[in-house]
Formats: structure tokens, C-alpha cells, sequence
């Protein structure tokens, strides 16, 4: 039994490392940052009688780069775009800590004043799922958005 603790191998040699289980170590990258993350916006959170997603939002306070909108809700998250002072988003979701909005960015509507896309999100869905819609989506920080209806 005592012969057991006595193995000199390396615990970390000997942990699968999450999904990359079965990789060798030099193949796992050692941050979020190398890794590959994203996590889709999830539509349908009030259920099948509210909108898709309950709420409209404004960029504001961005500065001169814009507001990061990002593949999941992390600071170091692959950035997806940058959306611009007054830019619209329907706000769909929140991370647990309230400091992500999962969002689906409205597009720029055209010189007469109406969106040129229908986004999907303005009317009910069946059931919470991930958005699969036309347009943009992902993560921004909930401190630069501003709740202008829902």
C-alpha cells in the first residue's frame, strides 16, 4: 500500500486537462488566451410568450476604439467587433456576475430611417436557445450599455 505514494511521477502529467484530455502537454495551450473559447447568446430566456430578447440597448461611454463585442463573456475573449457610441444591441441574456450582456447587434438602419435586416429577436421562440440568427452577436461589457427599452 506504502509503495503507492512513493510514485515519482508528476500529478500534472497525469490529469487530463478539460476537453483536451488524451492531448500531450506540449500540445494544450497554457491560457485562455491561446485556447479557442466562445459561448453563443442564448434567446428565449422569459419563455415562449415574451420576445426573444426582453431588452434594447445603447452604447455609451465607449471612447475612440468603441465597445468590444466579444465571443464570450470574458475580457480576454476573442473580440468579435467593435460597436460605436449610440450603436443599438438586443440584450438577451446576462453572465452570472451581470457584468456581460449577451447581446445581437441591430444594424444600422438605412438613409430612410428602417433596418434593413430583421434580426429575429423581436418576437417569441419555442424555447431558450443559442441565437442562430443573421446577425452579429456576442458579449460586451453591461457598464457600456445603456437600457433604452424592454
Amino acid at each position: 500500500m506504502l509503495a503507492a505514494c512513493s510514485d515519482s511521477r508528476e500529478v500534472l502529467e497525469e490529469l487530463p486537462n478539460s476537453s483536451l484530455a488524451g492531448a500531450p502537454r506540449e500540445d494544450v495551450p497554457e491560457s485562455r488566451m491561446d485556447a479557442p473559447m466562445a459561448r453563443p447568446v442564448t434567446i428565449g430566456e422569459d419563455g415562449p410568450r415574451m420576445d426573444a430578447c426582453g431588452g434594447l440597448g445603447q452604447v455609451t461611454r465607449s471612447g475612440a476604439g468603441g465597445l468590444a463585442l466579444r465571443a464570450a463573456p470574458f475580457a480576454d475573449a476573442k473580440e468579435l467587433a467593435s460597436l460605436a457610441e449610440g450603436q443599438r444591441a438586443a440584450i438577451c441574456t446576462r453572465s452570472l456576475d451581470q457584468k456581460w450582456l449577451g447581446v445581437v447587434v441591430v444594424p444600422t438602419p438605412a438613409g430612410n430611417g428602417t433596418a434593413t435586416v430583421d434580426c429575429g429577436v423581436a418576437s417569441p421562440v419555442d424555447r431558450k436557445q443559442p441565437y442562430d440568427g443573421p446577425c452579429v452577436s456576442g458579449w460586451v461589457a453591461s457598464a457600456y450599455i445603456r437600457l433604452i427599452a424592454g
